[in-house]
């Protein structure tokens, strides 16, 4: 935790991890729903059913909290807040607080084109808004304790995935939401580049 950092500020920041919390929490009511229709049906049977729920709810949890890491990571330096600091983390709180409901009709319909939109669509403006948090603090060196600002390299790569995911999945319906595994070469991707990067700067 940044040393020195204001009442306000840590207050703002545990409000936003309280809301995260309660959203990541919320993803798992479809399927407490589900467990009721176990009557008269085996365990099997029911998770077969229900397997896009478990999808849904596996993949957004994942998501929800690799937004949080990186909204943790981001902000660790922070140790005063402005207007746009604010602004911004309620805008990414607004799209976590939001994500249950796309992650709903995902699970509901198939392959709807809107569902899609709303759900990655969310995601990668979620990501988004947290690449701005970073240049902001970047530009700012009163609201950090330290001169290094965050890097956005990886959060701005997480973006662009998620826009490329939108994109496939939209013009190739049939690969669903399968696009956003995308994801799981992004960080690799990116630590490969910085590293080649590091090495050509010292040579």
């Amino acid at each position: 935790m940044a040393a020195g950092r204001e009442r306000d500020l840590e207050r703002l920041l545990t409000f936003i991890d309280a809301v995260v919390a309660i959203a990541i929490t919320l993803l798992v009511l479809p399927l407490a729903e589900a467990g009721s229709e176990i009557q008269g049906r085996t365990v099997s049977e029911l998770l077969r059913d229900h397997v896009d729920d478990l999808f849904g709810f596996f993949l957004s949890f994942a998501v929800i909290a690799r937004l949080w890491l990186t909204q943790h990571t981001i902000v660790s330096s922070l140790i005063r807040q402005n207007d746009a600091v604010i602004r911004l983390l309620f805008w990414w709180c607004l799209t976590i607080v939001f994500l249950p409901f796309p992650t709903t009709l995902v699970t509901a319909t198939a392959n709807d084109g809107l569902a899609k939109l709303l759900y990655i669509g969310t995601m990668a403006v979620s990501s988004g808004l947290l690449a701005l948090l970073g240049r902001v603090i970047n530009r700012d060196r009163t609201l950090r304790d330290r001169d290094d600002g965050p890097d956005t390299t990886i959060t701005i790569a997480v973006t662009a995935t998620f826009v490329l995911a939108l994109v496939i999945s939209l013009v190739f319906p049939v690969t669903s939401y399968w696009p956003l595994l995308l994801l799981v070469l992004t960080d690799p991707v990116v630590s490969r580049l910085q590293r080649r990067a590091g090495s050509r700067t010292r040579t």
